[in-house]
């Protein structure tokens, strides 16, 4: 029998896997979208206040925030599972079942693991004990894509000072993210003065003035500290192919686990951009999309310490030590702040960001044990 969780809480778990998966199913049919998470929000606060916890609201950006045991001005523990998935659609996704797996855009990536979130903070409600500070269990937004962690970014002016630890549950228990991949994101539009192509043949195109940037740009050489990367993900532009296109555009990010290093990056780029804006003929448009900021906690005893407790729970209940790894997560806000975050999942995905996601429902049952016997650790 493992020792880091109770018999009480064990019981639940193991008679409420039939609920996980239900919940799971229809929060997935429900549209979340970055932006869009309105419906989503509604039905979970509405669940949580159908199930006894009582004074659940929603914010300004759309999160559901569930103060429990939570005193004014003192200090509370957040466990956030993100809402959103990262695909734009806006009408319900089926929920496929094939045998043990359940298939479903979203459904690891976020979905299985808010429905746990939603399920323990029933159970700890209804269990009459009192955590050691107080507990916010928060469905958040904007943490896919462009959503640029708009959710947890409010609730941490909300909770200015007061936010001790924050735990964000998302991705798998196969490894803790304890450090933030930082980025920052942009489009990038040119304009020319176009024209026919035989006609005007010689007038400048913006999709090659474009090009050339991106030739430009990937001629950097990443600074050595760290992982650095940059990307053109999305080229636009022209209107046929016997005109000389007048506007083009591009989507460009630069990630790193370095804050100087990113910096370093970015002053690069805008030193490319300003080049380019001194062409004759040219107007370059430079709008910023996204910044997620990188840690600074480096070396802080509560980080390590939460780590380490994180780290020990997983290899109690799977029997292995899991790798601590740096990622783009709602974790990002809080170290960047100071405050003490791991994310770690309770379910083991496959496909996250595909259309093809599925998880195996048998593994659910060690996800919710190991969130579970987590937030034990505040009680």
């Amino acid at each position: 029998m493992n020792t880091c969780i109770s018999t009480e809480l064990k019981k639940y778990i193991e008679e409420n896997q039939e609920a996980l998966i239900k919940l799971t199913d229809t929060l997935c049919r429900i549209p979340a979208p970055s932006h869009h998470e309105e419906k989503r929000a509604g039905f979970v606060k509405d669940w949580l206040e159908k199930n006894g916890c009582y004074g659940v609201y929603i914010d300004e950006a759309f999160n559901v925030v569930y103060p429990f045991c939570c005193k004014e001005k003192e200090e509370v523990v957040v466990f956030a599972a993100h809402m959103d998935t990262v695909f734009p659609d806006r009408e319900p996704f089926d929920v496929v079942y094939d045998g043990d797996l359940m298939c479903c855009p979203g459904v690891g990536d976020n979905t299985a693991n808010l429905a746990t979130l939603l399920l323990l903070a029933v159970w700890f409600t209804k269990s009459g004990r009192t955590p050691k500070q107080g507990i916010l269990f928060v469905g958040d937004t904007g943490e896919e894509g462009l959503g640029n962690l708009k959710g947890v970014r409010r609730l941490m002016e909300n909770y200015a000072g007061r936010i001790s630890e924050f735990i964000a549950v998302d991705g798998t228990y196969s490894a803790i993210v304890s450090d933030s991949v930082g980025s920052l994101r942009y489009r990038i539009g040119i304009h020319t003065e176009g024209g026919h192509s035989y006609a005007k043949f010689g007038n400048l195109n913006a999709i090659q003035v474009l090009s050339s940037m991106i030739q430009t740009l990937y001629t950097y050489k990443t600074p050595k500290e760290g992982k650095n990367t940059y990307n053109v993900g999305t080229v636009t532009g022209g209107t046929s192919v016997n005109t000389i296109a007048q506007y083009a555009e591009m989507r460009f990010e630069y990630r790193s686990d370095s804050r100087e290093a990113l910096g370093a990056m970015n002053r690069f780029f805008q030193a490319v951009i300003e080049g380019y804006r001194q062409m004759d003929h040219v107007t370059v448009e430079c709008e910023l999309l996204g910044e997620r900021p990188c840690s600074d906690i480096a070396g802080d005893s509560g980080q390590t310490a939460l780590i380490e407790r994180a780290q020990r729970i997983i290899e109690e209940l799977t029997g292995s030590r899991v790798p601590c790894l740096a990622r783009s997560t709602d974790s990002n806000i809080p170290l960047s702040l100071g405050v003490p975050s791991v994310c770690f999942g309770a379910n083991l995905g496959v496909g996250a960001h595909t259309r093809e996601e599925y998880l195996n429902i048998k593994e659910l049952r060690l996800g919710m044990t190991i969130l579970g016997a987590f937030m034990e650790t505040y009680f």
